[in-house]
């Protein structure tokens, strides 16, 4: 009888080491969903569904038990939570504002995140369509989508002082905005406007359906090495990184989609690749002069990683027909880089210069039907024998600086039938 006592005790032990611990509840809301994040400490065997009048979610997790309580405040479609533990389960129930459609999966540990039950919920409004019409009308603004990297669930790099990459890329993207649309014929298009993850293709897949004419990621990563530091710009290789640092910066933001929470569905078939491949390969030669056009304007006056211009294979610059860019504001591991990057003059100073490179490339190459187009049709200069920089801005009543940026140079060299484009002075 006692030995029957005693594996009867050892039993249940047994299961309650095995059971799954809820150990707690995060919720991120963005713009078209809301996620409600539940660290596990294992792997969890869970039943989701949806119930109405009144509209909620109820998540029974089999064979768990709950840490703690589990609550929320102030969200926009989530009202309140609800739970109930039995000998077997814990009942969770997600009181909701109104019915919306749910999405759930587990996910593998990861970076400093172990077990997690993820639950989207969303609306079924659908994302504008890219049109004929929106891109071919006449005398319209040139759109840069800006993309501050990571957010919600992913953090991106942190710092020696415990800076989250994902606040600094926000600030700088929302400070790069501002100045561009103080740019005449230029419109800012925010990709992430707040605290929430957005997986890579949601991500240029937003700037396409805004018809936007570049894509640029904003980033403030880390290395293995605390020495290194500066900015950098890269685009898109498809066949190997361009150095060590590339590598190393395209893993660690390709893991972004593992650590935010993402279920990869990728059906696409041949002829859809071989269609995808075809259209950006032309958006990567424009990918290139916007990037070296960035690189040019930062390096007058930003400390740059190396050269500070290199490609890799990073997701999110994978758009089939807008030039995208990645631009490394800094290295938050090194501890000089972290204090510049949370510096309001210095913040200033780099979304200045990359806004200065995005104008360059846009008065070098206009998309068509843009005000930027209209402005240099009539606004050009073919550089003749005896030809000065300076002879050229008297003749056209502008000033050397100003046709200095528009072109992109650093000095006053000229070769005969170079085209050099002349700032428009309205």
């Amino acid at each position: 009888m006692k030995k029957l006592k005693l594996s009867l005790c050892m039993l249940v032990f047994c299961l309650s080491v095995d059971a799954t611990t809820i150990e707690g509840m995060r919720v991120w809301t963005g713009p078209d969903h809301t996620r409600a994040v539940f660290d596990l400490s294992g792997d969890a065997d869970y039943k989701l569904f949806e119930l109405n009048n009144p509209p909620r979610v109820v998540i029974d997790l089999a064979g768990a038990h709950l840490k703690s309580s589990l609550a929320i405040k102030d969200n926009k479609d989530i009202k309140k939570v609800r739970f109930s533990t039995e000998k077997d389960k814990v009942r969770i129930v997600l009181d909701l504002q109104d019915q919306l459609k749910s999405k759930s999966f587990l996910l593998k540990p990861t970076g400093e995140y172990g077990h997690r039950l993820v639950v989207d919920l969303s609306g079924t409004t659908k994302a504008p369509i890219k049109t004929v019409e929106a891109v071919t009308h006449p005398n319209r603004d040139v759109i840069v989508a800006i993309d501050a990297g990571h957010g919600g669930e992913d953090p991106g790099a942190i710092g020696a002082a415990g800076t989250h990459e994902k606040d600094l890329t926000l600030n700088i993207a929302n400070q790069l905005a501002k100045k561009i649309d103080a740019q005449k014929g230029m419109k800012a298009l925010i990709i992430r406007e707040g605290d929430y993850y957005i997986k890579h293709r949601k991500r240029f897949e937003k700037a396409r359906q805004n018809n936007a004419d570049l894509f640029v990621s904003i980033h403030a990563d880390a290395f293995h090495s605390s020495k290194v530091n500066g900015a950098s710009v890269y685009i898109l290789s498809q066949r190997g990184a361009s150095s060590e640092a590339a590598k190393w910066l395209a893993a660690s933001e390709n893991k972004s989609d593992q650590i935010g929470g993402v279920v990869i569905e990728d059906k696409q078939d041949m002829l859809s690749k071989v269609l995808y491949d075809l259209s950006q390969n032309s958006a990567l030669e424009e990918s290139h002069k916007a990037a070296q056009s960035v690189h040019a304007s930062m390096k007058k006056v930003v400390k740059l990683h190396g050269q500070g211009f290199g490609q890799a294979n990073f997701l999110v610059l994978k758009s089939p027909d807008v030039p995208s860019m990645l631009v490394e504001t800094g290295y938050i591991s090194n501890p000089s880089d972290e204090k510049k990057l949370k510096d309001a003059k210095h913040v200033s100073t780099l979304t200045h210069q990359i806004a200065e490179g995005i104008r360059n490339y846009f008065y070098q190459s206009p998309p068509p039907n843009t005000w930027i187009a209209a402005q240099s049709k009539s606004k050009k200069h073919v550089v003749q024998s005896g030809d000065t920089l300076s002879d050229i801005a008297n003749r056209h009543g502008t000033s050397l600086d100003a046709i200095r940026s528009v072109n992109n140079k650093s000095g006053n060299q000229l070769m005969v039938g170079e085209v050099i484009y002349l700032p428009n002075m309205n």
